[in-house]
């Protein structure tokens, strides 16, 4: 009876719906929102499953969400295949290496811009919102790369590309959010810029740090196209590149040359562990940094 008597702002506030139309209103959004979480993890499944499958169950398609004749011989093979292990330690390495100078640098250039007292800062602000529509497009990029003697090198899948205006944006957002008495008070005890940000800044801006360096890491992580273009060394092609050869070389082909005929599976089983291995590092990294997501997009991106 009291609930009944509640105001209808004060029923909605408390979770209770209100109307007929609010009840059918939620329960076909969790529908739609749970068909959506099954219509994305489904293939998900069903590479795990055509991994741990036999050659005969793949290649009849009869593999569809449980494993038919469980082995684990594909996994065996692409953990030990050396052209894969060469290609993932390169991919961590460009991953690491990228993410850390990247998150570095943006810091860098969001923390002068985050001042308003910082002369031209409007004029570097535009600078950098020109680089977001305006580039200098593909062949004058890898002529410039060329004359840095940057082809088939490590540091060319990184260096270009060590910050991404948006994110320095959100984090510049972020700074400017924190008082402006943190920083008035430590320079009063005789600190520096660099002091100010490394002992204060940094540690208040763990939630959009940790946000940024996910999105950086992600980035290089699934990046190909940086190495499709720059990369001829098989040395050093990262993973991303693998799978993509991978994935259009010749059925046949690739089963007499690369795989022992001793083993039951098919080339789309080894195909899924690839991609199932290749997802799992970024898989294991976002719990951690799952936390710091959504305050650190919020906040870096409303206000400022």
């Amino acid at each position: 009876m009291q609930s009944m008597l509640k105001p209808k702002s004060a029923r909605r506030s408390s979770g209770i719906p209100s109307s007929l139309g609010e009840k059918i209103f939620t329960v076909l959004n969790h529908l739609f929102f749970i068909l959506l979480g099954l219509s994305t993890i489904f293939p998900f499944i069903n590479l795990i499953a055509k991994s741990l499958s036999s050659e005969a169950a793949v290649v009849s398609g009869m593999v569809n969400l449980i494993p038919i004749d469980f082995q684990i011989g594909t996994y065996t093979y692409v953990a030990s295949n050396a052209m894969f292990l060469s290609a993932f330690m390169i991919s961590i390495t460009v991953t690491l290496v990228g993410s850390i100078i990247s998150l570095s640098m943006t810091t860098l250039a969001a923390y002068p811009l985050s001042k308003p007292r910082l002369r031209g800062r409007k004029f570097f602000i535009l600078l950098f919102l020109f680089t977001m529509l305006f580039s200098g497009g593909l062949i004058p990029t890898y002529l410039l790369m060329h004359k840095l003697h940057l082809i088939n090198k490590l540091p060319v899948l990184f260096l270009p590309y060590m910050i991404n205006v948006y994110n320095m944006l959100i984090v510049k957002n972020y700074f400017e959010s924190l008082p402006d008495s943190l920083e008035e008070s430590a320079k009063m005890d005789g600190a520096s810029n660099m002091t100010i940000l490394v002992r204060i800044i940094l540690p208040l801006s763990m939630p959009v740090l940790a946000t940024i360096a996910l999105f950086y890491a992600v980035t290089f992580w699934n990046d190909y196209f940086t190495s499709l273009i720059y990369i001829n060394s098989a040395d050093l092609k990262p993973l991303q590149l693998y799978l993509k050869e991978l994935f259009v070389s010749s059925t046949d082909t690739f089963m007499r040359t690369n795989v022992d005929a001793s083993l039951n599976v098919s080339p789309q089983s080894i195909q899924a562990a690839s991609i199932i291995l290749a997802t799992l590092p970024i898989i294991c990294v976002y719990p951690f940094l799952q936390k710091y997501f959504v305050k650190g997009v919020l906040v870096g991106s409303v206000k400022g």
